[in-house]
């Protein structure tokens, strides 16, 4: 992880934009406070993978070809 400060971080922003695309983490700073993390962007396969087990961990799978017990409004 890299610290910058914000005066530095506006002048060199490309920079450290590629640096964070690279992978690395950087801190930018104020007078000694933090201001911002700019992180790496995320593994977009490896989210999606995570949301859909998250998803699939409550799913019910049910009878989706017979029709259902109760009739519609609609079809009165």
């Amino acid at each position: 992880m890299q610290t910058v400060n914000i005066s530095d971080f506006r002048a060199n922003l490309l920079k450290y934009l590629e640096i964070a695309g690279s992978g690395e983490q950087i801190t930018v700073t104020s007078n000694g406070k933090l201001l911002a993390t700019i992180a790496p962007p995320l593994n977009q396969k490896e989210l999606a993978k995570k949301q859909l087990n998250s998803l699939a961990s409550t799913a019910k799978i049910q009878d989706v070809i017979n029709p259902i017990d109760s009739n519609w409004d609609a079809l009165s």
